[in-house]
């Protein structure tokens, strides 16, 4: 599969500038990463941010809210956002960025969750404080000023994002009006054809990502929960409608565009978009293929929540 000539361009210096994080504690691959971070200069602007903390399983997860500038539907959605980072690493401000964007994009409410990380706080740690995120969200759907509720995630957000949606179904609410599922984490076989085909020289690669799982699913039984890869799900039925983003060069690829089809199988409204050229996280990267990715995404949500 040939890759975009500008994700090529860029991909030299990524693979030289991201830490070997499967020969560090999570401590220091955490360390590594953030040491990384810059913040930009010129954050994109939105009407307003707050800083909050929400009750959780094992005490306060911290949030940070966006509201989206200029004139927008009122009620409006409310998406509760998981980053990526492996289950290990990043935060609130390394995906602020992509939270901006989409507030402003969809015309959205947009919670973005600072869940508890493995290894300290192993599965399913992270997953049920976005489920209680989710669920305080709805009981504050007033006050934030939208009605419809969406979960969104990218990488092992995206992870997370469809095991809440799981969650919301299983434990009768509250009810979800749409999954938006980017590259995400859906189960641990590292053998599929794009783990094969990807497995190193493309930003991420297989052995970070068995270290990842390692992280946050040590219990190698505990895989095949569904809470932990959907793509074990025998029963996908009644789940809301879902945006799948899935990118050609990533070793996640397969298990993104199996969890599609097994949507769609099962009578989920899906709309999924793959872009062959692109890397993991590419919409996060400053790329002219990211921002025709965001912008499509931020229409197909608006479509599936209208």
């Amino acid at each position: 599969m040939s890759m975009d000539d500008e994700v090529a361009v860029l991909l030299e210096v990524l693979d030289a500038g991201f830490p070997r994080v499967e020969t560090m504690t999570g401590a220091e691959a955490r360390g590594a990463v953030r040491a990384r971070y810059r913040a930009p200069e010129n954050p994109e602007p939105v009407a307003r941010i707050e800083e909050r903390t929400v009750p959780g399983p094992a005490g306060d997860v911290p949030v940070r809210i966006y509201h989206p500038a200029g004139e927008i539907e009122s009620p409006c959605p409310i998406v509760v956002f998981a980053h990526g980072g492996g289950f290990v690493f990043c935060d609130l401000d390394t995906h602020d960025g992509l939270c901006r964007a989409a507030a402003n994009g969809i015309g959205a409410v947009v919670v973005s969750v600072d869940y508890r990380l493995a290894p300290e706080s192993p599965w399913p740690a992270a997953a049920e404080d976005v489920y209680a995120v989710l669920c305080w969200a709805s009981a504050q759907r007033e006050a934030l000023g939208g009605d419809r509720l969406v979960v969104a995630g990218d990488s092992a957000g995206g992870n997370l994002a469809a095991v809440t949606a799981l969650m919301a179904r299983d434990r009768s609410g509250p009810a979800v009006a749409a999954q938006v599922l980017l590259y995400p984490v859906i189960g641990a076989d590292f053998g599929t054809q794009s783990y094969t085909e990807f497995a190193t020289g493309h930003y991420n690669t297989r052995a970070a990502m068995r270290w990842y799982w390692d992280q946050y699913v040590p219990n190698e039984t505990d895989r095949a929960h569904h809470y932990a890869g959907p793509l074990h799900a025998e029963d996908l039925s009644a789940l809301p409608p879902a945006v799948v983003v899935t990118a050609g060069c990533d070793p996640l690829r397969s298990e993104g565009d199996d969890y599609a089809n097994a949507l769609a199988e099962q009578g989920v409204p899906v709309t999924h978009r793959r872009y062959d050229g692109a890397i993991h996280g590419f919409m996060t990267l400053p790329l002219d293929l990211a921002e025709r990715a965001r912008s499509q995404a931020w229409t197909d949500i608006r479509d599936i929540t209208s």
